[in-house]
């Protein structure tokens, strides 16, 4: 638009503006023009609500029953069902980021309250939650071993910002106000009764290294379920050198309060120390809903009492190159354990030989000693020098399990016979002379008879 003023009237008169003039008006009466022209012209529409706030309401997904013992997830769903209920749509209003009933910044907090519950979860951030969405909050919990059974509110704590008014300053400025909120619920947890186990007493019998020995339990149900068709079981706990080998006994009804006595039978690997070892306890049971399940386990303490061994306690055997000898091996037992109908046994290896290697020793207790005789053959071309045989003791346990010793080595010394028989057979001369002597008697002996 070009505007042209060249002229000012006055009255029925007129007098021209001058270029310089006109020049200065200008400029004031196009700025005049544009702000007309925005006032008339159409505006883009906005948006605004005048009422509304988030409403929150919270469960629990998933069951809420569990059982003493374990460590569980229990998932938390925070639901938005909030309205805005008033919405204006006017030209000349600025729309808002937010909406009232958005829960911004959404925070949820799980707690154990009065329950002996142990959550293991920090406060979980979920982030802004628009009307008629959910999110979930997950929370590890540990339900101690020994929690009653029973019904246990746990409170959920929830905490939001919202957008509480705003207000337009102009045509492009908006003032937002936002409130901070804090929501409460409680939600029930039920603790499922169920049988645990205290081991009473225990008594072990004959556990060796090597061995296979008894175990005696009694066991007591302080639970709060009355266990049916239950069964006591012991089990092999990790890398312990304890294996059962009869580890289940059926006790029946197993009332809370009330207690069980099994024997179980278990080997120890022979390279076991002497020391204690752990082995689990449990019992699986028939619950009231008629479930079959397994109790938590109990470890205890088994005392292991070191391998059966034998050693030679007699003095070292010497012998002669050609003799045949009678030789007497004493052993003693230097384990923890008896050896029952225990045999002992050489063997035999180049220059000797013999058609008697084993004995009988029978019942040898701990620290006791027994006594073995072997005939043995020594070859004429024996080395002069000592040797090493091995023997070794077979013996059953206490369980009529067959255990073979370690190798114990026997010591024989082959030496010249020093005595004088062997000096006077050694002797050409000495045998020439005892055999004239022999034969000289000989003759005697004869002349007399014939000349009776």
């Amino acid at each position: 638009m070009i505007v042209t003023m060249n002229q000012h009237k006055t009255g029925s008169g007129s007098f021209p503006l001058t270029q310089g003039q006109a020049s200065l008006l200008r400029p004031f009466i196009l700025i005049c023009i544009a702000a007309l022209l925005l006032a008339v012209a159409p505006a883009s529409a906005g948006e605004q609500y005048m009422s509304g706030s988030p409403k929150l309401s919270a469960y629990l997904a998933g069951t809420n029953e569990f059982s003493p013992g374990q460590e569980v997830q229990i998932a938390v769903v925070i639901e938005n069902s909030g309205l805005n209920q008033f919405k204006f749509v006017n030209t000349g209003l600025v729309s808002r980021d937010d909406l009232p009933n958005t829960a911004k910044f959404l925070t949820v907090t799980l707690g154990a309250g009065e329950s002996p519950f142990i959550i293991k979860s920090d406060p979980q951030m979920l982030g802004d939650l628009r009307a008629s969405s959910t999110a979930i909050g997950r929370f590890t919990v540990r339900i101690p071993s020994d929690t009653p059974a029973g019904v246990y509110n746990l409170p959920v704590r929830v905490n939001y910002t919202y957008l509480q008014t705003a207000e337009q300053y102009g045509v492009d400025t908006v003032q937002n106000f936002y409130k901070e909120k804090e929501e409460n619920f409680e939600f029930p947890v039920r603790v499922k009764p169920d049988v645990r186990i205290s081991v009473e007493s225990s008594e072990f019998k004959d556990l060796n290294a090597g061995t296979e020995g008894s175990v005696k339990l009694t066991v007591k149900n302080t639970g709060h379920e009355n266990g049916k068709k239950a069964i006591l079981t012991i089990a092999r706990n990790d890398g312990s050198p304890i294996v059962p080998t009869e580890g289940s006994a059926y006790i029946g009804d197993f009332p809370a309060g009330g207690t069980a006595t099994a024997v179980f039978r278990a080997s120890v690997s022979s390279s076991a120390e002497a020391q204690t070892y752990p082995l689990d306890v449990y019992v699986k049971y028939e619950n009231s809903d008629g479930d079959s399940i397994a109790s938590d386990i109990e470890t205890i303490g088994v005392p292991v009492g070191g391998k059966t061994r034998f050693v030679i306690v007699s003095e070292p055997v010497t012998v002669s190159p050609g003799q045949k000898k009678t030789i007497t091996v004493q052993f003693k037992n230097t384990g923890g354990a008896t050896a029952h109908q225990a045999q002992a046994r050489v063997s035999m290896v180049d220059p000797f030989t013999s058609n008697d290697d084993t004995a009988y020793l029978g019942d040898v207790g701990p620290g006791e000693t027994k006594e073995a005789s072997f005939l043995i053959t020594v070859d004429k071309s024996a080395t002069l020098k000592k040797y090493g045989i091995d023997s070794e003791i077979r013996y059953n346990d206490a369980f009529d399990n067959q255990i073979i010793s370690d190798p114990i080595k026997l010591g024989i010394t082959v030496k010249e016979d020093t005595g004088l028989v062997a000096g006077l057979l050694k002797n050409p001369i000495l045998l020439a002379v005892l055999a004239a002597i022999i034969i000289g008697a000989g003759y005697l002996i004869y002349r007399k008879r014939q000349n009776a």
